[in-house]
């Protein structure tokens, strides 16, 4: 066999081999991207950007869009609900009324997620979502950071065929009000549009308490601390929808 020859079937070999290593589309991510950090810029609520696909008018936090961003690129996800409550400007967002006291929409912190062209019917349309679920939350109550609760199979009003529910861990903050940090994990310089994270957090920390009842409307900075992930004896009250 010629060098010419050798050398032209290792490249295809090794096309190939590189070809398998490719993800497929709707696969699920290898692991998380790195330790999470806290974000400590003030937040505020904005429209989710067209990259990550979502109801009309949706808003979050904006320092959990580079998250989005990070996992609409992984899984197929569409957005039904992020922020809800009032804007300063009195217009609201949101589905009105339909998620529980203190929940983590309040502060624009939550998202509900359901398959990107996918029905009310679990069938293979939610595998990406439930193998989000699952890298969210590989054991039923021990979600890992950054996520603070996660929704799903085995939780009341989520799971297969309804809708996966991710909330990010937080400082304590009244509803309707801006946490003052955040915890993100870390992404790419091109994905992290409005993220300046700061130092790394540690793999587990104390249960966080219940958020007080906040004001009727409007959206303030919560000047609050104390942060950390609930345990496995499940969500506190009001971490559902």
């Amino acid at each position: 066999m010629s060098s010419r020859l050798r050398r032209t079937l290792l490249a295809a070999t090794l096309g190939a081999l590189a070809c398998l290593a490719l993800p497929l589309p709707g696969a699920a991510a290898a692991g998380p991207p790195g330790p999470t950090r806290l974000v400590s810029t003030p937040g505020k609520i904005v429209s989710i950007p067209a990259s990550v696909p979502h109801e009309l008018g949706d808003m979050v936090d904006r320092r959990i869009v580079p998250d989005l961003i990070w996992i609409a690129r992984r899984y197929p996800i569409y957005v039904t609900d992020g922020y809800s409550g009032p804007l300063p400007n009195g217009q609201h967002v949101g589905c009105d009324e339909c998620h529980a006291r203190n929940s983590d929409h309040y502060n624009g912190l939550a998202v509900d997620l359901v398959p990107l062209g996918g029905g009310t019917k679990c069938d293979a349309s939610w595998e990406p979502i439930t193998a989000l679920a699952e890298w969210a939350e590989p054991v039923q109550g021990e979600p890992v950071l950054p996520f603070r609760w996660v929704g799903y199979d085995g939780d009341a009003g989520h799971g297969c065929g309804n809708h996966l529910h991710l909330s990010w861990n937080h400082t304590p903050a009244p509803m309707f009000t801006l946490a003052e940090s955040v915890e993100v994990f870390p992404v790419t310089p091109g994905e992290a549009t409005e993220t300046t994270p700061t130092a790394p957090r540690s793999p587990r920390a104390p249960a966080i308490p219940a958020p007080p009842s906040g004001p009727s409307g409007g959206i303030s900075r919560a000047q609050t601390g104390g942060i950390g992930a609930h345990g496995a004896s499940g969500p506190p009250p009001g971490f559902g929808d």
